[in-house]
């Protein structure tokens, strides 16, 4: 049966004729009626709740057990819809939300309030008046917390939290002791504000004054925290308060601070360095129980929530790396705006990614400080929600939403989150409902937009006055002591600026900074040749044929055992396909000790059908990993299907590669075409992140790339985007046309002393290219080519030299010999930045007598590497043939694609050297 129903018509004869069927069967009723009556006890109680009502659905009695049910519904509505009704919101009057929780609208009323009924053991206080019951729910759930957690579809999860709130009633309980440490947390982050804003006038510096509170919230968290057993924070944030996280929290010192307000330029001529809010940095941090954990804040651009991807990659990497993948030794902080978290969707995609196994960290804390207005916008603009946080509930996860202006109960909320993270693996999201004292920044007048709300904040107490004051008339401490915290920290900070004004140049202090010793930004001539990369023959050798072998006891489908017999041929023929030349690249990293983590949309099987690093057992979920059983003690390889992202998986797998120099972390498109989905970790990120913060990355990036008339989103991985973004040498790009050129590459990563990214223009139609194989002597020996010469080509005929790169060189080929051009050489440059100049200088000198030169690319003449060529390399006048310059990558019939392709390579033969532009 229904309770439902019957409560909404409180139908007393109904009700009791449910009682009356469970006394004589109990296990005849719907079980939530039967834990009912068997909770309260109506068994037992019957004749003293309901005297003289024995079989009789008439009276009194009926009448009270219907308002027994009707009070449960009072309570569930409390624990539902309590947070639309606290006193979370510091400087405005709350929405209006109907129904509210008055008494009538659950068929209660005034004169119920001295009944005692026995729902409140529902509550955890026994039999008890309903006055004393709603006392408990509105202190519980609607005071300065509010607590959304009833949407989440695991009953072990809610009772968790509801038995935790309601049996303190949700209410902070800290020792004299905690208090005064609260206190003084708030003093840092209140005076520094006020300090910098005083010594540093009109100065930028985002500051957190109106959410003061983040500071002890921050210090609960790492004391708290350590004590449930974590010894690592990873914490991503924006630049909002960012500097008092810096000072206050992971105690990087407040006269490199003020030296950075300075201005002054940095002491390394290489570096660009980035302004004082976007900086990362590490440190340990020793606990008040003797305990030390280490913090990393990551460096941020100002593109908001970017961070947060990024974030979660470092974590996920300590917790492989350094606690054996657990994850409860780590807890990655990510630290948003309100405006943000609800507008930028990344949010969503990292909110997305917790629970799967190629990216869980073991839940996050998330932390909003709620300014209620994003730059100019009020929040009602900035948000359909009704709540900031309410992405929190596509994963079902607890949100708690907290007057900022009240520190015990943030800090108690702190607690409460990381002790249902540590237990459940799930991440928290808690909304710090705050202000933000000044404008978008401190030379901004947010009157402008926002009068009334500004004419509430200037007359308002901030958060360190309001619990000043709350400590003072409760007796906890006296006057004295609040002025003298104030003081001694006004006058530590002045001497420390003092300090500052001793410093010549601003040094960058780059973060993780232990886990990259021994790597060194290399000189510029490094790039002249490749390190040797050349693997063991025989160990090439044994792990091709465990690449082909199907293991005892397993039986595939009937193709893929047919792949895996053309594995075989392939080692036996010694011609190694592109498939191949890739696997015993991975697959000797693993067994020189190297681990392999290689994430996107497909890559177990590959896009393209070729790589099938994961294959299924017929008939079955089973999954089996050649690679994973090349021998014992090889390294770890991780190989995963990504979501559908690229925005937050590029970010997480930077992030990774960011803790772990000594991995090989790759991350590969689906199509080159969609990196774009992930512009700004590229341009934020990828490219410049050495220059502003002084930290490497060897994080490589597979884009398939070429033309072959499938149109503009499945051709151009936009080559001359990644070109636009190289200067010296920020960036490795190339474009293989060998299995062994890429073989080379892929281990020139970590041969290198210096990380730096790779970016990788793969191919599509060259994977199963007759012509595009590699012998086993060529991945055994030598290095990665970054120029490619024409080893048929002779130099005294040659009055042509076609430079190329990717596919079309095998198109180029195949017309030279049909045509037997022996007056035209065809060379590739495989590495397009660090542009190899002075091996291409060896090929103009050994071709001085040609009379052209040419560079022939697929692309449109406006893309690709021509613009990037022309402005590096003028040492040659290069003519260009292209397809017609287009704002489309390609066009959308494959007819005209390929008469396009066509007249390209014709052009390239042609005699006359007049057009620059095929043109269909």
């Amino acid at each position: 049966m229904d309770k439902n129903s019957y409560l909404s018509n409180a139908d007393p004869a109904a009700l009791d004729s449910i009682y009356q069927q469970y006394l004589l069967d109990p296990a005849s009723v719907d079980p939530g009626w039967a834990r009912f009556f068997e909770g309260f006890e109506f068994a037992r109680t019957r004749h003293e709740v309901l005297p003289g009502v024995k079989t009789s659905a008439s009276g009194a009695g009926s009448e009270h057990i219907s308002k027994e049910f009707k009070v449960i519904e009072l309570i569930n509505a409390y624990r539902q819809r309590g947070h639309l009704f606290t006193q979370t919101n510091p400087v405005r009057a709350r929405r209006t939300y109907q129904p509210t929780l008055e008494l009538e609208n659950f068929g209660l009323a005034a004169a119920d309030l001295d009944t005692a009924f026995e729902a409140g053991n529902e509550i955890g206080i026994g039999p008890a008046k309903l006055s004393a019951i709603v006392d408990h729910l509105r202190v519980t759930y609607c005071q300065s917390i509010g607590v959304e957690y009833r949407y989440i579809r695991k009953p072990e999860r809610v009772k968790w939290l509801q038995d935790r709130m309601e049996r303190d009633r949700n209410q902070p309980s800290f020792s004299l002791d905690e208090k005064k440490r609260i206190l003084n947390k708030l003093n840092q982050a209140v005076v520094f504000e006020k300090f910098l804003g005083k010594k540093f006038i009109g100065q930028k510096r985002f500051s957190i004054e109106g959410g003061e509170t983040l500071i002890p919230a921050l210090d609960t968290v790492i004391e708290h925290g350590s004590g449930l057993g974590v010894q690592d924070f990873v914490i991503g944030m924006a630049h909002r308060g960012r500097l008092n996280v810096l000072a206050n929290t992971l105690n990087k010192t407040y006269a490199q601070i003020f030296a950075e307000f300075e201005g002054r330029d940095f002491a390394d001529a290489a570096m660009e360095g980035d302004v004082k809010y976007h900086m990362g940095y590490s440190s340990r941090v020793a606990t008040t129980k003797g305990g030390e954990v280490k913090l990393t804040l990551c460096p941020n651009p100002s593109h908001l929530e970017s961070v947060a991807p990024v974030a979660q990659g470092i974590g996920r990497a300590i917790i492989e790396h350094d606690h054996a993948f657990n994850d409860a030794k780590v807890c990655p902080i990510i630290i948003h705006g309100d405006a943000a978290i609800a507008g930028q969707g990344v949010v969503y995609e990292v909110v997305q990614m917790a629970g799967l196994k190629a990216y869980s960290t073991g839940g996050s804390l998330h932390l909003v400080v709620n300014n209620q207005v994003g730059f100019t916008t009020n929040y009602i603009d900035a948000r359909t929600s009704t709540y900031c946080t309410d992405v929190a509930k596509v994963t079902q996860c607890p949100v708690f939403h907290v007057n900022d202006d009240d520190a015990e109960a943030v800090c108690h909320v702190i607690k409460l989150a990381l002790d249902y993270r540590q237990a459940f693996k799930c991440d928290v999201f808690i909304d710090l409902l705050g202000y933000r004292r000044h404008g978008h920044n401190e030379g901004d007048e947010p009157k402008f937009t926002q009068p009334v709300l500004y004419k509430a904040i200037s007359a308002h107490a901030d958060p360190r006055e309001i619990y000043k004051a709350k400590l003072e008339e409760s007796g906890a401490i006296g006057a004295d002591l609040a002025k003298e915290m104030d003081q001694q920290f006004q006058d530590m900070l002045q001497e420390r600026l003092n300090e500052s004004k001793q410093i010549g140049k601003s040094v960058i202090t780059p973060f993780l900074a232990d886990r990259w010793k021994g790597f060194e930004r290399p000189a510029h001539e490094v790039f002249d040749q490749s390190p040797e990369t050349g693997a063991d023959k025989k160990l090439l050798q044994r792990i091709g044929a465990k690449l082909a072998e199907v293991p005892a006891g397993k039986k595939f489908f009937s193709k893929l055992e047919g792949i895996l017999k053309a594995r075989a041929k392939m080692l036996a023929d010694d011609k190694l396909d592109w498939s191949m030349g890739e696997l015993l690249a991975y697959g000797s990293l693993l067994c020189e000790g190297h681990p392999v983590r290689f994430t996107g949309q497909d890559v177990e099987r590959g896009t393209f059908s070729h790589r099938h690093a994961v294959v299924k057992v017929e008939d079955s979920e089973e999954e089996y990993i050649h690679l994973k059983h090349i021998q014992d003690k090889q390294a770890l390889l991780q190989i995963y299907n990504s979501l559908l992202s690229e925005y937050a998986v590029l970010g997480f797998e930077y992030g990774y590669a960011f803790a772990t120099p000594q991995d090989l972390t790759i991350w590969e498109a689906q199509f080159g075409d969609f990196i774009n989905g992930a512009q700004i970790i590229i341009d934020q990120y990828l490219c410049a992140a050495e220059e502003k913060w002084s930290a490497m990355n060897g994080l490589v990036m597979l884009l398939p790339h070429g033309y072959e008339g499938q149109g503009a989103e499945h051709s151009s991985a936009r080559m001359e985007r990644f070109l636009s973004l190289c200067a010296d040498g920020n960036m490795l790009v190339v474009n293989c046309t060998t299995p062994a050129n890429y073989f080379h590459a892929v281990r020139r990563q970590l041969a290198y002393d210096f990380r730096r990214p790779l970016v990788v223009f793969t191919p599509k139609s060259l994977l199963r290219h007759p012509r595009c194989v590699s012998t086993m002597d060529e991945l055994a020996n030598g290095r990665f080519q970054e120029v490619i010469d024409d080893a048929t080509a002779d130099p005294k005929k040659v009055n042509t030299v076609v430079f190329c790169q990717g596919k079309i060189y095998y198109e180029l080929l195949e017309k030279k010999e049909a045509d037997k051009r022996d007056d035209v050489a065809l060379v590739r440059i495989e590495q397009l930045h660090p542009l190899p100049e002075k091996q291409l200088q060896a090929v103009l000198k050994k071709y001085k007598g040609a009379e052209r030169y040419l560079w022939v690319q697929e692309e449109p003449e406006n893309m690709g590497a021509w613009g990037y060529l022309t402005l590096n390399w003028k040492e040659v006048e290069l003519k260009c043939i292209a397809r017609p310059a287009s704002g489309a990558p390609a066009t959308g019939s494959s007819i005209r694609s390929a008469e396009q392709q066509k007249h390209i390579i014709n052009a390239a033969f042609a005699k006359s050297a007049k057009p620059t532009v095929a043109r269909a």
